[in-house]
């Protein structure tokens, strides 16, 4: 599928968006106002949900009980929008500002304010047809099934903003922050491991065939390496690639190096395999994760917060990680194929993103120091040969 990358990528971001989920809410609100209204015009339906004593409730007391339930719920969404302003604010300038799509992705939040948002709506709907309904001429008219189901919305938007207080403050926690950083990197350590049982090709000399630089600028967040693979088969080229996931793109920096010159439509169909945005994210991207949990330690061993148990915290997932990937290979990340070459990550390279890149800061703190060295102990012991020479290597660089 052409430009499926960039399907794949706008997917991703509509993901980590705040407004996807209370969007689709809000237009599911609006259909089931819908619903609600055409089964309160149905008088037989209406005498087999409800009881007789359930439906006497008058217009005055139904326009009432529905404006009570939409004023306060726009009113407490506000004030949820503007608490959750507060602790991206607060987690971006203690914590980095890399770590706001964490919150943004945040199911929790993006719920809490989805359910609020869509009963505004729903009483809105249920309310304005109430008002509709009398100046159409029908006297007595109450949407009896539709106030009932208002009533049931209030109440678990009430429940909705009991786990929302609850739900900002672990949030914002940063032990909470660094384990969910934590986990992710060990379930992509794990899913990505390999024995790069597939030998690469060789690698194309510079000058050799063509290299390919993609029209746009920023940061390569999608690769279709399906894409890739195809093209390199049908045309019989071998295709090395030159930017990974992370990686920055622009004019003057290529992605793609092929074997032999290419057409027009093979170079747009080898473009459309990319998809760039302006920052790293997480997708296809596992030394981002580690480059968000170094940050965090920088920031936890600066002078202004001199935080070291942070850091040791940081250090320990980092550990946590690196030892759930030993068991399942020694090569991580995007795997070579057969007319497809990439540059798959080994422990050298994991161990400087990680324990490597947290030594500048840890070195001059005591209890960081101490930490780190327990770490590498450990990775030490584990059941892989090349970890275990990759981080006396590690040592070497860093305390030689």
């Amino acid at each position: 599928m052409a430009y499926r990358a960039l399907i794949l990528k706008t997917l991703s971001d509509m993901r980590a968006s705040y407004w996807f989920v209370p969007s689709c809410l809000v237009l599911g609100a609006a259909a089931l106002a819908g619903g609600m209204l055409w089964l309160d015009t149905h008088a037989a339906i209406l005498d087999t949900l409800m009881p007789s004593d359930m439906t006497d409730t008058q217009i005055d007391g139904a326009r009432t009980v529905l404006s009570v339930i939409a004023q306060s719920v726009i009113g407490v969404a506000g004030v949820m929008f503007s608490i959750t302003m507060v602790a991206v604010s607060f987690a971006s300038g203690n914590f980095g500002p890399r770590l706001i799509g964490n919150f943004m992705r945040d199911r929790g939040n993006q719920w809490a304010l989805g359910i609020l948002i869509a009963t505004f709506v729903y009483t809105l709907i249920i309310l304005r047809s109430l008002q509709a309904s009398l100046d159409g001429g029908v006297d007595g008219f109450v949407p009896q099934l539709s106030l009932m189901l208002a009533m049931g919305l209030a109440m678990l938007s009430v429940f909705v903003v009991i786990f929302y207080v609850h739900h900002v403050p672990e949030t914002i926690n940063v032990s909470n922050i660094a384990a969910g950083l934590g986990r992710r990197f060990c379930a992509a350590m794990e899913a990505t491991a390999h024995d790069n049982g597939t030998a690469p090709p060789p690698p194309i000399a510079r000058g050799e065939g063509e290299d390919i630089t993609l029209h746009g600028v920023g940061y390569v967040q999608r690769l279709d390496l399906d894409v890739l693979d195809d093209i390199a088969k049908d045309r019989s080229l071998t295709i090395e690639l030159l930017a990974l996931p992370g990686g920055f793109a622009h004019a003057g920096n290529p992605v793609l190096r092929v074997s032999a010159p290419v057409d027009d439509e093979t170079r747009a169909a080898l473009r459309s395999a990319f998809a760039l945005g302006p920052a790293k994210t997480e997708d296809q991207n596992l030394v981002f994760l580690a480059e968000q949990q170094v940050e965090m330690l920088a920031r936890a061993l600066s002078p202004g917060m001199n935080d070291p148990h942070t850091a040791i915290n940081c250090m320990n997932w980092m550990a946590a990680g690196l030892a759930a990937g030993a068991v399942k290979g020694d090569h991580f990340g995007i795997q070579s194929r057969e007319r497809l070459r990439v540059e798959v990550l080994d422990w050298d390279i994991l161990l400087q993103e990680t324990f490597g890149a947290a030594w500048v800061y840890a070195k001059d703190d005591a209890l960081a120091r101490k930490a780190w060295d327990h770490a590498l102990d450990r990775l030490e012991r584990g059941p892989s040969n090349a970890l275990q020479t990759a981080v006396a290597d590690l040592r070497a660089r860093c305390l030689g």
